[in-house]
């Protein structure tokens, strides 16, 4: 039987048939296709992937109004040892800055172990376990090498250090001799162990290097990679920033390459020592 018309007899509208504009002729929204940007263009944050201890998600940084990082991505998995290698200017101290909380990114956003601490501020991201070796040391010339070291460890009130310092003794003996000496009276290659040693106080998981190889003679950098190796080897995440791109890739993981803020060259450091653009940049080849 044919349908039944409604009250007053009006046949019904019919629905539109699919693919037919509705009245007025305006294309109905369609749902963006999957992976297709928002409006706006901007990018998606990206999750870090499993084992990652550090991620760097598509992060600008600026002094000023001066663009110094532009959207770099990098990350450093849980005991990997990472190296950053450019040129002067590159961005390298400022990436380390912006991942300390020293300089805050303007896009992007720095995750530890998968938490955002980009808002964090220094104290927070150091008790979360980051640590620095700064580039030129910055030591307090006038105290002694074990109270430099104990301020490693200032954030970890009322805890024994007995066991830290045995530690930092056992990688560096000369400090142990030299503990009661002012750390302005050292030689470069001592103020560069405390420096690190002062680093280690306070159990980081993740060690920032600045520039370990600096001033240094070639008998104190090769000593100085080897402990950085061995620091490595007891689980402790590091990113290196470092100029001696073959010394640093000799011992890394991974390496990315930096250039007027933008990350260039990334991937495996045997990889990286093969890369004939590399080795014509950096290594001078």
């Amino acid at each position: 039987m044919s349908a039944l018309l409604p009250p007053g007899g009006t046949t019904p509208p019919n629905p539109p048939a699919q693919g037919v504009l509705p009245s007025g002729g305006t294309t109905p929204t369609n749902p963006p296709a999957q992976g297709v940007l928002p409006s706006g263009g901007t990018t998606p944050p990206n999750p870090p992937a499993p084992g990652v201890l550090l991620c760097l998600d598509h992060v600008t940084t600026y002094y000023a109004q001066m663009r110094i990082l532009e959207g770099i991505s990098l990350q450093v998995g849980d005991g990997e040892l990472v190296c950053l290698l450019g040129g002067n200017a590159s961005g390298k101290s400022t990436t380390l800055k912006t991942i300390l909380g020293i300089v805050r990114p303007r896009a992007g956003r720095v995750l530890l172990n998968g938490e955002d601490v980009t808002q964090w501020p220094v104290p927070r991201r150091i008790a979360a376990g980051i640590a620095i070796v700064p580039e030129n040391r910055r030591l307090f010339a006038q105290l002694t090498v074990r109270e430099n070291l104990e301020l490693g460890a200032v954030l970890r009130k009322r805890e024994a250090l007995t066991d830290d310092f045995d530690r930092v003794h056992s990688l560096f003996p000369r400090l142990y001799e030299r503990r009661g000496q002012l750390a302005g009276t050292l030689s470069g290659g001592e103020q560069q162990m405390v420096a690190m040693g002062r680093a280690l106080m306070s159990r980081p998981r993740l060690l920032l290097m600045d520039e370990p190889s600096m001033g240094l003679s070639p008998a104190l950098v090769q000593q100085n990679f080897r402990i950085i190796k061995t620091i490595h080897s007891s689980g402790v995440a590091v990113l290196m920033v470092e100029q001696n791109a073959t010394m640093a890739l000799s011992i890394a993981d991974r390496g990315y390459v930096l250039s007027t803020g933008e990350i260039v060259l990334e991937g495996p450091a045997a990889e990286l020592l093969r890369n004939e653009e590399l080795k014509r940049a950096y290594l001078g080849r």
